[in-house]
């Protein structure tokens, strides 16, 4: 029996980047996920904060060279690889100069979350998926970890649902410590028409506040998870209240078993329209 397959997209991951609650567990669970019998993936952005040398990352060329159109204007794709320590998993990293340089992750030298984090979360889901299609590797489940990979069930369900690498792929978005929520852009609606999401759908987005968005992010999902039992009340009403499958706050030592059993249910059930 061919083995499932799940790509894990996280926008943390240790040891690359400073000790988070996504950092550490998206270092744990992948390779307890394989050794659970799924094959496995792993893709994070590459900050700048990320010592190349250090980690030895080193580009690949042959997945290299693309362009993507974010926003109208062209973006560079590189792509880098390098393994874990202790671990026998190999970790892309997605890379653009502009949007991928800076030091810190979300926020600039005043704490302020960057203005443009939603365009370089969809660069970051576009060049996973334009990099998954370059591997000819069809994923059985989109695992995601941090808002940088939000957009995802919205390009899989409304713009590569046509794709045959990701025609009956699922997504599954878990949620960390929401205490910093994200912010769009008042121009949300705008640059998301630029990536081919028609003017109908987006009429739902035009309404740019966090409750609205998520709501509609997790409408386009297989799967929740609760990723930190800290969640606000606000959010795990917005759980609650989606219509695909939920999965609990789990306890370390039952992780990998009941994120393995829990991908399974979320590859049976029905496609979502």
């Amino acid at each position: 029996m061919e083995k499932k397959k799940i790509l894990f997209v996280s926008q943390e991951l240790s040891p690359f980047v400073p000790k988070s609650d996504i950092a550490t567990f998206t270092k744990r669970i992948p390779q307890s996920i394989q050794d659970a019998g799924k094959d496995i993936r792993v893709f994070t952005p590459k900050f700048g904060c990320i010592n190349e040398r250090r980690h030895q990352l080193h580009e690949v060329i042959r997945l290299s060279g693309m362009n993507i159109i974010i926003d109208d204007k062209d973006h560079p794709l590189l792509i880098k690889v390098a393994s874990i320590p202790t671990v026998r998993l190999q970790v892309y990293f997605i890379d653009n100069e502009e949007f991928f340089e800076r030091k810190s992750l979300l926020k600039d030298d005043n704490d302020e979350l960057f203005k443009d984090n939603d365009e370089r979360a969809m660069f970051f889901c576009r060049g996973v998926l334009e990099t998954v299609k370059k591997l000819g590797w069809k994923p059985d489940v989109i695992f995601c970890h941090g808002e940088m990979t939000y957009f995802m069930p919205l390009y899989i369900k409304k713009i590569f649902h046509k794709d045959p690498h990701f025609n009956d792929s699922k997504v599954v978005l878990t949620l960390y410590n929401d205490e910093n929520k994200p912010i769009w852009d008042n121009r949300l609606t705008e640059k998301l028409k630029f990536e081919g999401f028609d003017k109908k759908f987006l009429q739902e987005y035009q309404d740019i506040s966090y409750n609205n968005i998520m709501k509609n992010i997790f409408k386009l999902s297989d799967g929740l998870i609760i990723g930190d039992p800290s969640l606000s009340e606000e959010t795990l009403n917005l759980i609650q209240d989606a219509p695909c499958m939920k999965q609990e706050f789990i306890l370390e030592e039952n992780q990998s078993k009941t994120l393995s059993e829990f991908f399974d249910k979320v590859i049976e059930d029905k496609v979502l329209a």
